[in-house]
């Protein structure tokens, strides 16, 4: 990872902070979809372009999705955020970059398909999935983003509803499952033990690293506890869940210093 950055420092290129875009709007014309400036060069290197967000982007490339997964999870993996608008380098010198970046042997393509499962394992949400403008921090077991000063000070968006929130139960929380049988996928619902539906999934997927699946969704606080079994409903059939920890798999992020 050092020398990934002192890569990127060497060549000059211009790192700039930008809004996030808003809204997933997904479309199905391919003619119409927006390209990264890395678009040809996904696709010199087997990409399998797909429709998200509005953009063409790669699901995966010549390896298979787990693959992919597992490698990044091992080694490194370059996924090109440029549809995010968050960082940017010149247009003119993205493949140039990313060229580099793959002269490293522990480099490699990751898609839309890694990103997902990979983010999944790691507890962490798709906005307009797990969270949106309806959710509270606390609804989505994102308390942590809130430090002491701030909640003492109350002076942020929403702070005479989240803050009292922080002090009680709230009415439903976002909480991780683990299930054996078919993969669990997004507005599945979650049912008590007794099968009554108590809430839906949000997101859902094999895991590759644990071999079982994961997902996330809403139930009400008192179905939130760890150890806590529970049914999905997949296929009109349903299966036994256990309510569980998050992130699924234990995180080690690098923090440049």
């Amino acid at each position: 990872m050092q020398r990934t950055v002192s890569m990127v420092s060497r060549m000059g290129l211009r790192l700039q902070a930008l809004p996030l875009s808003l809204g997933r709007p997904l479309s199905c014309a391919q003619d119409v979809l927006r390209r990264t400036p890395l678009y040809d060069f996904h696709l010199a290197h087997g990409g399998k372009m797909v429709a998200f967000a509005g953009w063409s982007l790669p699901v995966q490339y010549r390896d298979s999705h787990v693959d992919s997964h597992l490698h990044t999870r091992q080694h490194c993996s370059l996924f090109d955020v440029s549809h995010m608008l968050q960082i940017s380098v010149p247009a003119a010198e993205a493949v140039r970059l990313a060229t580099a970046l793959l002269e490293n042997p522990e480099v490699k393509l990751a898609g839309l398909a890694a990103r997902d499962s990979l983010r999944l394992e790691a507890g962490l949400c798709l906005y307009g999935n797990d969270i949106d403008e309806h959710t509270t921090p606390v609804e989505g077991s994102l308390s942590w983003t809130l430090g002491k000063r701030r909640r003492a000070a109350m002076d942020f968006p929403g702070a005479s509803v989240i803050v009292p929130q922080l002090k009680s139960k709230v009415q439903r929380r976002r909480v991780g499952l683990t299930c054996e049988g078919a993969p669990v996928r997004a507005h599945s619902p979650i049912l008590s033990t007794e099968g009554t539906v108590i809430g839906t999934v949000t997101s859902g997927c094999p895991s590759p690293c644990l071999k079982k699946n994961v997902a996330m969704g809403y139930v009400p606080y008192e179905h939130s506890r760890p150890g806590t079994l529970l049914l999905v409903e997949v296929r009109r059939k349903q299966q036994v869940a256990v309510v569980s920890k998050m992130p699924f798999v234990p995180t080690s992020y690098y923090t440049l210093k």
